[in-house]
């Protein structure tokens, strides 16, 4: 069944989508054990097993194997539909709610387009390499991507289509989110758009889905500057004097105070590993992973 969640418009073209109706866990999540193991699942499909490196920098930053079975939230997008779009962010919003196997539980969700990056997030920090990497976080975070399968290569038929909506400026956005266990990024959609984008030597356009704080996080957040204006609003009716002008600039700093605040990100959710660590480590022996020893 569809739960469809409220949608605040935000004023730069994205979304935030309060999601009811789905208290998780939802079909693609994250499970965690012991010793800093990590576990993505889809449905009852394990896509992807990580674990802490520990060493001088405390955590040096996480082992990952990657195992075949990834299934994206979005259908495909055809290319008529990349030539005429409407509007991205409330198309991807409408394709996540309705996804089978999507990372969408109760929060609230902001979704906004997002073209600028440093330049080593996809140059540099773009996880090609299959099934495994290193995400190394020693050198003050890491802000990479992980493409949740195999990437093709340039010359494969359907990414030879993408290149030409790459030059045409007509290409669909990659959907990027938010994972906080990488301090970076997993690609949920577009890897033949992403490689396309790369290999004309652009930044892939990209809309990114991040958790933002639940309702009564972002009340006590919105608490201060609210009576704050309340105060000065008081205050300026007990002087009617009080120029127009100077009320309307009040105004327009707090309503983008306020705008403001679903921007901060909340932590991605994560939930217990069925059978914990020795769960984790047999599904690790059977997908031939190597982990640094304790």
């Amino acid at each position: 069944m569809v739960t469809r969640g409220h949608r605040e418009l935000l004023p730069e073209g994205g979304l935030v989508l309060a999601v009811t109706g789905r208290p998780g866990p939802p079909p693609l999540r994250f499970e965690t054990a012991a010793g800093g193991r990590l576990l993505l699942r889809q449905g009852g499909r394990p896509l992807l097993l990580g674990r802490e490196e520990e060493g001088g920098c405390s955590h040096e930053g996480l082992f990952v194997h990657r195992l075949d079975g990834f299934r994206s939230p979005l259908p495909r997008i055809r290319s008529d539909l990349m030539r005429n779009p409407g509007n991205w962010v409330h198309q991807y919003a409408s394709w996540l709610e309705e996804a089978k196997e999507g990372p969408l539980h109760d929060a609230r969700w902001h979704l906004r387009e997002r073209r600028k990056f440093p330049a080593y997030v996809w140059w540099g920090d773009f996880m090609r390499d299959w099934p495994a990497c290193h995400l190394d976080w020693c050198a003050g975070g890491w802000e990479g991507v992980v493409p949740l399968r195999p990437l093709s290569p340039t010359d494969a038929p359907r990414v030879k289509a993408y290149r030409k909506h790459v030059r045409e400026d007509t290409l669909a956005p990659v959907l990027l989110w938010r994972v906080t266990p990488f301090d970076g990024w997993a690609l949920l959609d577009g890897h033949d758009r992403a490689v396309a984008a790369l290999a004309e030597g652009l930044t892939p356009p990209c809309l990114v889905l991040y958790r933002v704080p639940d309702d009564e996080d972002w009340r006590r957040t919105a608490a201060e500057p609210t009576e704050a204006h309340e105060q000065r609003v008081r205050q300026f009716a007990e002087h009617p004097e009080t120029p127009e002008r100077q009320q309307a600039l009040l105004e327009t700093a707090y309503e983008n105070t306020m705008s403001s605040l679903p921007y901060d990100e909340a932590p991605t959710l994560t939930w217990p590993l069925p059978g914990g660590a020795p769960a984790w480590d047999d599904l690790a022996a059977r997908a031939v992973f190597e982990c640094p020893r304790d």
